[in-house]
């Protein structure tokens, strides 16, 4: 079972991260970077819109890591090394997801993801 939710940790933190980039990138970021609607320094700097548009590229880049090692992880037993991977992964997850939880209000869907994320990465460790 520990290996099969690390794996499904996994799976989910890599779901999160492409929802981010593609829901992001079609909702969000398209519409505000658009030519006509660009305000402020988004309507006169290049580079602040380049540097929008890769910073929120990256947030994915960076939950797929964790994914990555979440499933090598999954593939051996965990020694106190991959333990304490295994718990730095959950305790980003639960922060994660904790703070869109309460910048959003509840709104955002991503928080319980986030915060099923660490569970299950948690339940190896008990």
């Amino acid at each position: 079972m520990s290996s099969a939710s690390l794996l499904l940790a996994a799976v989910l933190a890599f779901g999160v991260g492409l929802a981010h980039t593609v829901l992001g990138e079609r909702w969000l970021l398209g519409p505000l970077l658009a030519p006509g609607r660009r305000q402020g320094m988004l309507e006169k700097s290049a580079f602040a819109r380049q540097t929008l548009r890769f910073a929120w590229h990256i947030t994915t880049i960076a939950w797929w890591g964790p994914a990555a090692m979440l499933v090598w992880l999954s593939r051996q037993p965990l020694d106190p090394t991959g333990r304490a991977f295994v718990l730095i992964f959950a305790v980003m997850f639960v922060v994660t997801g904790l703070t869109t939880l309460v910048v959003s209000r509840g709104r955002h869907l991503a928080w319980p993801v986030f915060l099923a994320i660490a569970g299950l990465s948690l339940v190896p460790l008990l």
